[in-house]
């Protein structure tokens, strides 16, 4: 069958421009890079912001569990004490426009000491004291030492949790029905004790209310 030039160029043509069809021109293989690329960071920044948020939460776990740790420890060591030989003191002090109260009690070994082999009776004070003298952060701890005369010297400081702003200290008087910014009856026990702990890590004090009688059940 013959065919003429002209039917040959237009059927050249055609074939020519269904090849061109069949590949991707680079306008497209660049938008199509540009997708992918816009894709790939928000999925990177999806996934960083929930790592993120689950660190944080982690982290404000840890903390929130080191001060139900402190409530713990003092409710246990208060209500061990006994109730007709009081053994606490605590008074407010202030520095800085900072509450940095303190309380005292006296205990032979067990949690208020944390140790189980001391001998003796020693004076635990809870208070806040500086990390160092280079930095104004204040850590919360004990200051432990020997109850009787022979003990100068021997302090020991255990800190507790780094890194708080403040601390108050309150006392619930039964005889008064109120609260009480300070404690000098040696011979009687408060009712309750209020802690508010000033945290650096959060935007709320740290708050926890410790009854010192056992309840019966």
């Amino acid at each position: 069958m013959f065919i003429g030039r002209a039917n040959q160029s237009a059927i050249l043509d055609s074939s020519k421009r269904a090849a061109c069809r069949d590949g991707f021109t680079l306008l497209e293989i660049m938008l199509a890079v540009a997708i992918l690329a816009m894709m790939s960071l928000a999925i990177y920044r999806f996934v960083q912001s929930n790592l993120t948020a689950l660190r944080a939460s982690s982290d404000a776990s840890v903390a929130d569990a080191r001060y139900n740790g402190l409530r713990d420890l003092l409710q246990a060591q208060w209500q061990s004490l006994p109730t007709k030989q009081g053994a606490i003191t605590g008074e407010p002090f202030k520095l800085n426009d900072r509450q940095r109260d303190e309380i005292k009690w006296v205990c032979s070994a067990g949690p208020g000491l944390l140790t189980r082999y001391a001998a003796g009776k020693f004076t635990v004070q809870m208070r806040l004291q500086p990390e160092s003298n280079k930095n104004g952060q204040l850590d919360l701890g004990l200051l432990r030492k020997p109850h009787d005369e022979t003990g100068i010297g021997l302090e020991t400081w255990v800190p507790l949790i780094k890194n708080v702003s403040s601390l108050q200290i309150q006392y619930f008087d039964p005889q008064l029905n109120s609260w009480a910014d300070r404690w000098t009856d040696a011979l009687r026990l408060p009712r309750l004790v209020k802690l508010t702990v000033g945290r650096t890590d959060a935007a709320v004090p740290w708050e926890a209310i410790i009854p010192l009688g056992r309840t019966p059940y």
